[in-house]
């Protein structure tokens, strides 16, 4: 064998063996479901547990062989180091996807002192935050709502607003959470969310939203199949695979990847027919991204595709749903507070008007001794949630 070649073995050795225990544990089940609706037989499911953020650490280590194989990074020779970066535990269950490039030279040397604790700490309890008092709030309603026998048109719209914002602060708040852990430790991450909710279009939300995982499959997947610079059948084929992947990577079920193709259909739809119409027009841009985005949550959360189908007709009233009910004006206003919370903390309306006090003098020495202050109030009153409510984990932790 030549260097070459067996660099080429190891790499596919490498990801199949990869590939194949995320496989073994993750999907196993699904296709032999799929078997057996599709033969009439009756082959017993393993009901293999799913080990805790194998779909996160899974890619870490392909994107790391790949790296190591194309020669954008050097192979690690010191296994303690390596073991630190597949099983670094702040991001290891949920995310983000942490490149080997980003944190090699941290790795070797770390910059661990007390403005990177003070900063990482800020982020772990603002991300803490999100979880435990918007998330998990939100979470409540979106329980309500699927035991409801009282829905609506405006009840199916307020679920997928209140889903919506919920897998947004669960997720991106372990985001921070993580991101804050890996500071402490000298470990400087890349960010996983860039407010998605302001996107003018689809296509401009998934650069905002997951963005660790978009750009893994992007450079991983896409550009390797030839990405847009292919024929336009090519093109729509890689598009489709790759949402196809992203999707399966979510979960073992249709829903998932019916909506990774969901999505897939409106990026080609953009691309080919009115992305610059969407960029001309804020409003319309605004309206269709939350009837798009909603819809794909929705989806997502289905338990399966009829119940998806039908919670989608139920938005449009379809199948005689009448567009108000009591308990829809009663939940509105039992979870308004949150609601708005969420509307205005997904947005960066507070970020750029703490940023604009701190240019000015004065405003910089109020917001020195108000921040601390404000953390600390804010960590209690998590304590205090967490003493006395039940266990919630963190929505992606099923990934």
């Amino acid at each position: 064998f030549s260097q070459k070649k067996l660099s080429k073995l190891f790499l596919w050795l490498s990801v199949g063996i990869n590939i194949g225990f995320l496989a073994y544990f993750k999907y196993a089940d699904f296709f032999i479901e799929n078997f057996n609706a599709a033969t009439g037989l009756s082959v017993p499911l393993l009901r293999i547990a799913l080990p805790i953020g194998i779909s996160f650490y899974t890619f870490q280590i392909l994107s790391y062989t790949v790296d190591v194989y194309r020669k954008d990074v050097p192979a690690q020779k010191n296994i303690i180091n390596l073991a630190a970066y597949v099983t670094m535990f702040p991001q290891l269950i949920a995310g983000p996807i942490v490149r080997y490039s980003h944190i090699a030279k941290e790795l070797e040397n770390r910059n661990i002192n007390v403005e990177n604790f003070a900063k990482g700490m800020r982020r772990f309890i603002l991300g803490l935050g999100k979880k435990i008092l918007i998330a998990n709030t939100l979470g409540e309603l979106c329980d309500i709502f699927k035991q409801s026998d009282d829905k609506s048109v405006l009840f199916y719209w307020l679920y997928a607003v209140a889903f919506m914002l919920h897998v947004y602060f669960d997720f991106s708040g372990y985001s921070d959470m993580a991101i804050g852990l890996g500071r402490i430790f000298g470990f400087n991450f890349w960010e996983n969310f860039n407010y998605p909710f302001i996107s003018k279009s689809a296509t401009e939300f998934w650069r905002r939203w997951h963005m660790s995982l978009g750009t893994w499959f992007r450079d991983y997947v896409y550009i390797p199949m030839g990405g847009n610079r292919v024929s336009k059948p090519k093109w729509f084929f890689n598009i489709f695979v790759v949402w196809f992947l992203t999707g399966f990577w979510h979960g073992a079920a249709w829903t998932f990847i019916v909506w990774g193709l969901y999505f897939a259909i409106f990026l080609i739809s953009e691309k080919l027919l009115y992305l610059k119409y969407l960029e001309k027009s804020k409003v319309l841009s605004r309206v269709y991204l939350l009837v798009v985005v909603g819809i794909s949550f929705v989806i997502f959360n289905a338990t399966d595709m009829k119940e998806a189908v039908s919670y989608i007709g139920g938005m449009f009233g379809v199948g005689g749903v009448p567009l108000v009910s009591t308990e829809f004006f009663y939940y509105l206003k039992s979870f308004g507070v949150t609601l708005c919370i969420g509307l205005i903390g997904c947005t960066p309306i507070v970020k750029k008007t703490v940023e604009k006090i701190k240019e000015k003098s004065i405003g910089g020495k109020i917001i020195a001794v108000i921040e601390p202050i404000f953390l600390i109030a804010l960590l209690i009153v998590m304590t205090a949630y967490l003493v006395d409510g039940s266990f919630n984990p963190f929505l992606y932790f099923r990934f």
